[in-house]
């Protein structure tokens, strides 16, 4: 029977690691990326494993997060104007988990209530986080010098995860404007531009940027996957760094920036080009 567990974790690590969808910080390994709950949808599931060779115990909670205009985000308690959370139609279980090595949990994510939330877009996120394993005061060693203070950092690795709700008619579009590109000497070019957001609904896709060479040479120099705008923002300013090739002359041509649905279609969403002479 333990052979066939240990099969199992290894046949489902094995499809996380190797999943776009998946986040992996310190022992812990979690998929989906983010959960969505649209056309009729009422639940969902997450899957949490421990990779490490101790047990561990994480908590599940759910916090409310504002995106900020450079894409990062902030802990926040009441929603932004237009903003609506998800937390209060949510029920999530277990609320706990503890796995040994090479473990796996499911944790389950149901939609109640539904017939009181109108139309529209709902985000919260639910917080997996790592509780440290704390030993008696008995077992602590003692200290060399029992006159000296003694500080101990525990390094506590967690996860948050947008769960997203959308009732009834739900759409948006994406423009991409204020396009700006420097290069100068040997430093990496650097390219910055503005994602607008319009609808009532957060977006989520691919970044692709190709270089177009005079001779219709086509290069990739840049890609980021799961770039989001969430509701209620209306824009988010992207600064990326490309990638220097060496075929490549980055003083000549033109840069051709495309965003895509993020899935194995890559519908266009966005593009927009720049001339570099």
């Amino acid at each position: 029977m333990n052979s066939l567990l240990a099969k199992v974790f290894i046949l489902f690590l094995s499809f996380v690691i190797s999943s776009p969808f998946a986040y992996s910080q310190g022992n812990l390994l979690l998929t989906p990326r983010r959960l969505v709950m649209e056309n009729g949808k009422k639940s969902g599931e997450l899957n949490v494993a421990n990779t490490g060779s101790d047990s561990a115990r994480y908590v599940i909670s759910v916090v409310e997060m504002r995106m900020k205009v450079d894409g990062t985000f902030e802990n926040i308690t009441e929603p932004d104007s237009g903003q609506l959370f998800a937390s209060k139609y949510l029920r999530f279980f277990p609320r706990s988990v503890y796995l040994g090595p090479n473990e796996a949990q499911v944790i389950k994510v149901q939609l109640r209530n539904v017939s009181q939330m109108k139309p529209g877009e709902y985000r919260s996120h639910i917080y997996l986080r790592a509780v440290p394993d704390e030993k008696p005061l008995g077992e602590l060693p003692e200290p060399e010098d029992p006159k000296a203070i003694s500080v101990k950092l525990t390094a506590v690795f967690g996860f948050t995860i947008p769960v997203i709700v959308r009732i009834g008619e739900t759409s948006a579009q994406v423009r991409l404007s204020n396009v700006s590109y420097n290069v100068a000497g040997d430093t990496i070019p650097t390219l910055e531009f503005t994602m607008n957001r319009e609808g009532n609904m957060s977006v989520y896709g691919d970044l692709f940027v190709d270089h177009v060479a005079h001779d219709g040479i086509v290069t990739n120099v840049y890609i980021a996957k799961g770039l989001s705008v969430y509701t209620p923002n209306n824009k988010r300013q992207i600064k990326i760094h490309l990638n220097k090739v060496s075929n490549v002359n980055f003083r000549s041509g033109v840069l051709k920036i495309t965003y895509t649905e993020h899935d194995d279609i890559k519908k266009q969403l966005a593009m927009t080009e720049l001339k570099l002479d």
